[in-house]
């Protein structure tokens, strides 16, 4: 089976900031570019944070409510330097959280679920910066058309993975839900098909209405 990698998802011409870059300038690169972060990079083009939209507006959260009504929300030291800053070395959030272009889109997932962000900045084995993925970037895999999602698993899981003849299970696919039926020759064979089948990108969820062939032989108890 063919799992989309990261490199194929990302975004390869990324806007970046250096750690010198001034406040309003960062500020210019996500309005004109339309991205809600930028990676913060060295002299050798290798990640040291992120800048996001977010980390830019702490600056205006943290001043006085012209009405005096809103008092201004308690942070710790790190934040209020944050929200002090004005160069992207002091505003980013670091270290820079990184993924290599080789991994596939559970990788990816499991890593901003894990370190809470919405984007990774990419990079090769010299830790320099290729590109950037986002969580919108990832969702792409579920665009897949219904025709190829079937194809992958007609031909990839069920014929050259399983050995399964064509006969053996008919596989429908619908907006991305996947519809199986048929018999196989084991009762424990059924959770391995539906596992493989969600396992293929662009799978939204696997329904499926297998049996055990009543004409297939049980194995025989071992004498002891």
């Amino acid at each position: 089976m063919h799992h989309r990698t990261v490199g194929e998802l990302m975004t390869r011409d990324v806007v970046r900031a250096r750690r010198d870059t001034q406040f309003k300038e960062i500020a210019r690169l996500l309005t004109e570019s339309g991205v809600t972060a930028v990676p913060v990079v060295d002299d050798l083009d290798r990640p040291m944070g992120v800048v996001s939209e977010a980390d830019l507006l702490r600056k205006c959260a943290d001043q006085a409510d012209p009405t005096g009504l809103a008092p201004v929300p308690h942070r710790e030291a790190w934040e209020r330097a944050k929200a002090e800053g004005a160069r992207a070395e002091e505003l980013m959030s670091a270290p820079a959280v990184c993924a290599r272009e080789d991994w596939n889109v559970v990788e990816a997932v499991r890593l901003m679920e894990a370190q809470q962000v919405k984007r990774l900045p990419v990079v090769d084995e010299a830790d320099r910066l290729l590109g950037i993925v986002s969580r919108g970037d990832l969702l792409r895999i579920f665009l897949r058309r219904d025709d190829a999602i079937r194809d992958e698993i007609t031909g990839d899981v069920l014929r050259r993975t399983l050995g399964l003849a064509p006969w053996e299970v008919t596989v429908d696919v619908h907006d991305g839900r996947v519809e199986l039926g048929g018999t196989v020759a084991s009762e424990g064979l059924i959770p391995v098909v539906e596992r493989l089948c969600r396992s293929v990108d662009g799978v939204v969820e696997v329904s499926a209405r297998l049996t055990r062939r009543t004409g297939d032989a049980l194995p025989s108890p071992t004498a002891d």
